[in-house]
């Protein structure tokens, strides 16, 4: 531990930052790695070795998209957002502005190491209020007036405190009470160094009846022994909406983790989409706790792991609040030796009455090899509420695909087609045409159809 003892030491910021990463190393140090005999870890296994984890070294501005990397001048070309901030490890490479319009109202959108030190008063009052710093795994949750429960979260631990001590960089997004704002806003992440790791951490604040689009995006080439780990902190406030998109796109032999959390106020909307294609092992965690009655919660994901690869996705939908409404629809694709991995679960507080939540998880395997485990589960406190869950897991239907090649259509486009048609129902939900056209070209290369 000594080597991440000495980078904790490089962190520089104010006292109250200083305190909480120190207090978030103190529990990582206490921790053992997520393992088989946790339930939320059951099928996961994460071989990591944390004396010998190298930080990403720095890298410096440039001047120009054309010295950014190719995969990302491609993806930035293809997409419209109002601004975006590009992050090479720990440090932002390239920018774009605000327009002058959305800062004149009090939008900010910056890098959470600088925001740290130009909206200190913003990032104090919200960071770590959503993914805690050095809480351990008795957290409890709770909507205003009502009592106390423990979290379902069995999964709080190691890398989570990791995380919150040894973060670099990430984003930060702040729009103020009624303001809109059209265009989306983007982060894009990269790693080029093979052997490393990187710590992010992203915080989205909406203010009353605030709207936003955050894109959050992670790309690199082949990256041997490299971990990506990472918070990402969503505060939605009463009549808010907010759209969070998360795409994962990492290169092989890059080792993902990260905790996504969503706090949804009184008549707000959370609507997320997590998309993971890429990296060797992928955890995603995405959770959404809906905390002031009305809240809406939306929760889409689409993934497709092929040869070795290991995607495993946590997702908790916490009603604490009456008259609240929760929507999963989480949709994978299994191939080669793949292993696909989905635990769910539905917690209905007391007194969370008319709860409204419903969770469907589906698997296509397209290889008799490639593994899938799916765990939907329920708890409910509450009696007067309607939730369901489902899983279902299967191949290729063998009459639709004889049905294309009838027609003379290659069996790699035959199985791109229907691959893209089952997930077809996660993407007419998503209003983002470029996103879209890129998450369909991600799976057109997977089955070999691009």
């Amino acid at each position: 531990m000594t080597q991440l003892s000495e980078h904790l030491s490089t962190h520089t910021g104010p006292e109250w930052l200083t305190a909480k990463r120190k207090a978030s190393f103190d529990l990582f140090d206490t921790l053992e790695v997520p393992h088989s005999g946790v339930e939320a870890w059951k099928y996961t296994q994460v071989n990591v070795d944390f004396g010998k984890l190298n930080p990403h070294p720095k890298r410096e501005v440039v001047s120009d998209i054309s010295e950014l990397p190719e995969s990302v001048q491609k993806r930035l070309k293809g997409t419209d957002v109002g601004a975006f901030l590009v992050l090479d490890g720990p440090d932002v490479v390239y920018r774009t502005e605000l327009p002058a319009e959305l800062t004149a109202k009090g939008v900010i959108f910056t890098d959470l190491k600088t925001a740290v030190e130009q909206h200190a008063d913003k990032v104090q009052q919200y960071l770590y209020s959503v993914v805690p710093a050095e809480v351990p795994d008795d957290t409890t949750i709770a909507a205003p007036g009502t009592t106390p429960s423990k979290s379902p979260d069995p999964s709080e631990g190691k890398f989570s405190a990791l995380a919150a001590a040894l973060w670099t960089n990430g984003a930060f997004v702040y729009v103020p009470r009624g303001v809109e704002v059209d265009l989306p806003l983007g982060s894009f992440r990269v790693m080029s160094e093979a052997g490393t790791f990187t710590a992010t951490r992203t915080l989205v604040v909406t203010e009353e009846n605030a709207k936003v689009t955050f894109i959050d995006e992670q790309d690199s080439e082949e990256l041997p022994g490299t971990y990506a780990i990472g918070a990402v902190e969503l505060v939605v406030k009463d009549g808010a909406q907010l759209r969070y998109v998360s795409i994962q796109n990492w290169g092989k032999g890059v080792t993902h983790i990260q905790r996504q959390r969503g706090q949804v106020g009184k008549d707000a909307t959370l609507n997320s989409l997590v998309v993971t294609m890429g990296g060797t092992l992928s955890r995603t965690e995405m959770q959404s706790h809906l905390l002031g009655q009305g809240g809406h919660s939306e929760m889409l994901a689409l993934y497709f792991a092929n040869e070795d690869q290991h995607f495993d996705h946590y997702t908790l939908q916490h009603h604490a609040a009456a008259n609240c409404y929760s929507d999963l629809l989480y949709k994978g694709v299994g191939d080669d030796q793949a292993v696909g991995v989905f635990s769910g679960m539905i917690k209905v507080d007391l007194g969370a009455q008319k709860t409204d939540a419903y969770q469907k998880h589906r698997t296509l395997m397209l290889s008799s090899e490639a593994r899938n485990f799916s765990v939907p589960q329920l708890e409910i406190n509450a009696n007067d509420v309607r939730c369901s869950h489902g899983s279902t897991t299967g191949p290729v239907d063998e009459q639709q695909l004889f049905f294309l090649r009838s027609r003379g259509i290659r069996q790699e486009l035959a199985e791109k087609m229907l691959v893209t048609a089952f997930l077809e129902d996660v993407l007419t939900r998503v209003p983002l045409k470029s996103v879209v056209g890129y998450i369909e070209g991600i799976i057109a290369e997977k089955v070999g159809a691009a």
